[in-house]
């Protein structure tokens, strides 16, 4: 069964500010190369969407999979799609992020 991935305006808006900081640093070229294989890896999920590790301590159902090291993804895995809720660069506290969003009442699953 192949689910379908789909991505919150939050992980959207991560992503883009992700794609402006390498292409300042960097170049457009390298921006668009990383963040589209970023996007690739999350899209990876429907086909075996499980992996990574479970993180309740954080919110109930949350996963968590590391890209490359370099970037964390969060996302909630349903009967059928794969809600990628959070892309969080390097040393980003997204422990500290997703909570706060809980207690916020915006935690969007």
């Amino acid at each position: 069964m192949n689910y379908r991935v789909v991505f919150s305006l939050e992980a959207q808006e991560q992503l883009a500010e992700l794609y402006r900081y390498i292409a300042e640093a960097a170049s457009p070229a390298i921006a668009a190369r990383y963040t589209d294989a970023i996007v690739s890896y999350c899209e990876s999920l429907r086909t075996f969407p499980r992996r990574g590790t479970m993180r309740d301590d954080i919110r109930p159902g949350l996963r968590v999979t590391n890209y490359k090291k370099r970037a964390v993804i969060a996302f909630y895995v349903d009967a059928e799609v794969v809600s990628i809720v959070g892309v969080f660069q390097g040393g980003q506290d997204y422990e500290t992020i997703l909570q706060d969003e809980t207690d916020e009442g915006c935690a969007g699953h």
